[in-house]
């Protein structure tokens, strides 16, 4: 039997026996069968010592047995790994940062516990999925929409936490949360923001309360175990419509992004947008690749092949919901700013009104509709697996030239491929700021992974040198990456190590999570 670092045989025994007793034998496991569930099927590490495994699982019903779990684990010291559904593909999904953490494992507390289309907003328990709500809500014939990531299996309360985004006017999910139910490692209950006040009528309407705003230090941490959130939904608009913009020479890329910028903070653009580029679509296509080789063509030879192929060098969907006089309104003023760049040409796109069915399978549209799937899937081919390699970079054309150049030059200096990116073009998750997604290939081979891992690591150095850090990363790198947010000697992280060893002296909370050890478990730090 496994058993956690530093705690003994016996002691392991008795707490999983009061374990058992406290939430059911049936749901307490323990064989090699079910813990092999909760290995990273994407883990950099497979078929190594180093692999993140776990001692045991436990999956509680309810937040009283979360109450009781957490006491046990105070009393022996044994560190819990916690997970909402354990979807989180190609960051580590239910494994832990520690080998030898107990799992636990919130599915059961899957309750949708009120939607609103009123005020629209839902709360619900961490073992809710994206998919669950969507049904509900449609079984319920309610009038708002979710904002689900690619991949519609996870859980809003999962989701969030990590901050990832969706598509819609809603695509930046943490910002999205409103109100927290926590349970804190000594087993005490907390209601964050209007929850704090007994009878509160807007603890899913009003973020804030009274006094500091806690609500983000439990996102991306270890300092507590969230068992209910509220998740501001949106109003199921009348309409949606879709457009593409086009621009011709490799230096529009800079008016071209300077234009999505104002029109987002504006809020006229409220949805995500991916830059494309179908002359580099064609470039690899062509057995090239989109990124900035060294003795790659230039770009005036990349137009010179635009101009013969009729392929614009720049290109982005742009999406609208709403009214349809005032998303039509939006798509005309949108053609207005865009036109100032010389060549730009528009492209109108899918229009819907609501209510319709909608027969597109496209995995883009359906998410930009509200509708979860799974078809993100299809993208990782000829291999086991990705690791979700996820740097942030301003919203500049510069900054994209600089990317493709930095990424193109480090993947030669690897001599590898970069054929296992999503793309090399960035996405508008968030509002301000732009994200580039990598999928570095994970195989069920050894040597193969000990490549990626060597491909991640330099990604982590050389984008850190050029001021650019990941939103989230795999459990076998939160130490790394938080090793490059050193401001000041690593001033935040100290602030973080404080708050851990105050909130969790005993440091049984997902031990390692975000870089985040206890005192008492440091020396595992990677």
């Amino acid at each position: 039997m496994r058993v956690p670092p530093g705690v003994s045989s016996e002691d392991f025994s008795s707490a999983l026996t009061q374990f058992e007793n406290a939430i059911g034998k049936e749901w307490v496991f323990t064989s090699e069968a079910d813990l092999d569930l909760y290995r990273d099927s994407y883990s950099p590490y497979w078929h190594e010592k180093e692999d993140r495994v776990a001692s045991a699982a436990v999956a509680p019903d309810s937040i009283e047995q979360v109450q009781k779990i957490v006491r046990i684990a105070n009393t022996y010291k044994i560190p819990l790994w916690t997970i909402s559904t354990g979807r989180n593909l190609a960051y580590g999904a239910t494994s832990p940062a520690m080998s030898g953490s107990v799992v636990l494992d919130l599915k059961r507390m899957n309750r949708i516990l009120e939607v609103n289309d009123k005020n629209h907003y839902a709360l619900v328990e961490p073992g809710v999925s994206y998919f669950d709500l969507y049904r509900y809500i449609q079984e319920h014939q309610l009038n708002v929409w979710i904002d689900p990531p690619d991949p519609g299996w996870g859980s809003p309360v999962g989701n969030s936490l990590e901050r990832g985004g969706g598509r819609t006017p809603m695509r930046d999910h943490f910002a999205s949360v409103c109100g927290m139910e926590v349970v804190l490692a000594n087993g005490d209950i907390v209601r964050t923001g209007m929850g704090a006040l007994p009878g509160s009528k807007t603890w899913q309407q009003y973020k804030y309360g009274f006094g500091p705003y806690l609500d983000g230090m439990f996102s991306q941490s270890n300092f507590g175990v969230v068992t209910k959130m509220g998740v501001w939904l949106m109003p199921a608009p009348d309409a949606y419509r879709d457009g593409t913009v086009m621009v011709p020479r490799h230096d529009d890329l800079i008016p071209f992004i300077e234009t999505i910028s104002c029109l987002m903070d504006s809020d006229i653009l409220r949805g995500t947008m991916m830059l494309e580029s179908p002359l580099l679509d064609y470039r690899v296509a062509q057995g090239g690749t989109a990124f900035d080789m060294p003795g790659g063509p230039s770009a005036e030879e990349m137009e010179r092949i635009g101009r013969e192929k009729n392929l614009p060098y720049w290109s982005a969907e742009l999406r609208f919901w709403g009214a349809p006089r005032v998303i039509d309104a939006q798509w005309q003023y949108v053609k207005e700013k865009f036109s100032v760049i010389p060549g730009s040409t528009f492209k109108d796109g899918r229009y819907y009104r609501f209510p319709t069915q909608i027969k597109e399978t496209a995995a883009d549209l359906l998410v930009a509709l509200g509708i979860p799937n799974l078809s993100v899937f299809g993208l990782i081919q000829n291999a086991d697996g990705h690791l979700g390699f996820s740097p942030i970079i301003p919203m500049s054309g510069e900054t994209i030239f600089e990317a493709l150049k930095v990424y193109g030059e480090l993947y030669a200096e690897l001599g590898i491929s970069p054929r296992n990116q999503f793309t090399a073009l960035p996405w508008s998750y968030y509002p301000r700021a732009l994200l580039l997604l990598f999928g570095v290939s994970i195989y069920h081979d050894v040597e193969k992974n000990r490549r990626s891992r060597e491909i991640f690591k330099r990604l982590v150095e050389v984008s850190a040198q050029h001021g650019w850090g990941e939103y989230r990363t795999h459990v076998a790198f939160m130490d790394r990456v938080a090793d490059i947010y050193s401001y000041n000697n690593h001033a935040l992280h100290r602030v973080h190590e404080t708050l851990k060893d105050a909130l969790d002296p005993n440091g049984i909370l997902s031990p390692g999570k975000s870089g985040i050890w206890p005192k008492r478990l440091r020396q595992f730090k990677a």
